[in-house]
């Protein structure tokens, strides 16, 4: 089985699945959730711990990122049960041993039937297929795990499509900033130039470099270009598709410091509202990428 083409995956998925098994039936379960790295815990029945490598195995060639449980239980099947005889040769050697005990202790006490019945090699049973079971086990878990990547497929799609709007909500947060910047500039130049002519302080070249000043200090040009270049770089991400969480993880970061930065300069209400949504909504998007693979 070969994985999906590129698409976006969930860390989270459930898959159940039976399958014929030589004596029985096999129960597979499959639970998923969000972790750093691929994480396995196998609980497998003694019957079948022979073949935990296999599941091991498989579950890591086809499973990349998440904390996965995969449990493993055999129901039998009493119309297939193997039969169990009892070993003509071990009932003749301890009937023969019991009888000479008997004669030095007459007295004993009558062995019980049960406890003869429990002793090793007393009964014998139809050789298990190994094969059998392993190549039953490995279509089934194969089965198991197609469904689980389909579940954690369809859990993808829609953290994409969050991720989407949201990033469609942080577009609309920078269009809000960019026409402010010189309307702000403007302010700030009347209010300088009053204060200036209150204290009889007529001087174009001091105004002309307190406002050059104030721009600098305001200037919000870069770190508006580098939101835009990182939601362009997310697009790209989500259409490409594959195992892409820690790619948006690392934009997050990026993005985050962009939306500090615009907030420590701000100079008013409107560009601080600004930069306080946009926090929240990169902080929305980063916990949503969290589940993503």
């Amino acid at each position: 089985m070969t994985r999906p083409a590129p698409t976006i995956l969930s860390m989270t998925g459930f898959a159940a699945r039976e399958t014929r098994f030589p004596g029985g039936t096999l129960l597979i379960e499959l639970r998923a959730v969000n972790h750093r790295y691929l994480e396995l815990h196998v609980k497998i029945e003694d019957a079948l711990r022979q073949f935990e490598p296999l599941v091991r195995e498989l579950l890591q060639t086809h499973l990349g990122r998440g904390k996965v449980e995969c449990r493993l239980s055999l129901k039998s099947d009493a119309a297939t049960q193997s039969a169990v005889v009892l070993n003509p040769q071990m009932v003749t050697q301890i009937a023969q041993t019991l009888t000479r005990l008997r004669e030095h202790f007459p007295d004993a006490q009558a062995v019980n039937l049960v406890d003869i019945f429990k002793l090793p090699g007393i009964c014998q049973s139809d050789p298990v297929d190994t094969e059998a079971m392993a190549q039953s086990l490995h279509e089934g878990l194969l089965q198991a795990i197609k469904e689980l990547i389909a579940a954690r497929q369809r859990e993808g799609e829609k953290l994409k499509q969050v991720l989407l709007d949201r990033l469609q909500g942080v577009r609309e947060q920078i269009g809000i900033v960019k026409p402010l910047l010189p309307q702000l500039i403007a302010q700030y130049q009347e209010k300088l130039t009053a204060k200036l002519r209150e204290a009889l302080l007529e001087e174009d070249d001091r105004i002309r470099q307190e406002m050059v000043l104030f721009a600098q200090r305001i200037d919000v040009d870069e770190e508006l270009a580098r939101l835009q270049s990182h939601i362009t770089e997310m697009d790209r991400i989500l259409a490409a598709g594959g195992a892409v969480g820690k790619k948006l993880d690392f934009l997050m970061q990026e993005m985050n410091r962009e939306a500090n930065t615009l907030g420590s300069k701000s100079v008013s209400i409107e560009t601080t509202q600004v930069s306080m949504q946009l926090k929240v909504l990169i902080e929305q998007m980063r916990e949503q990428i969290q589940n993503i693979e």
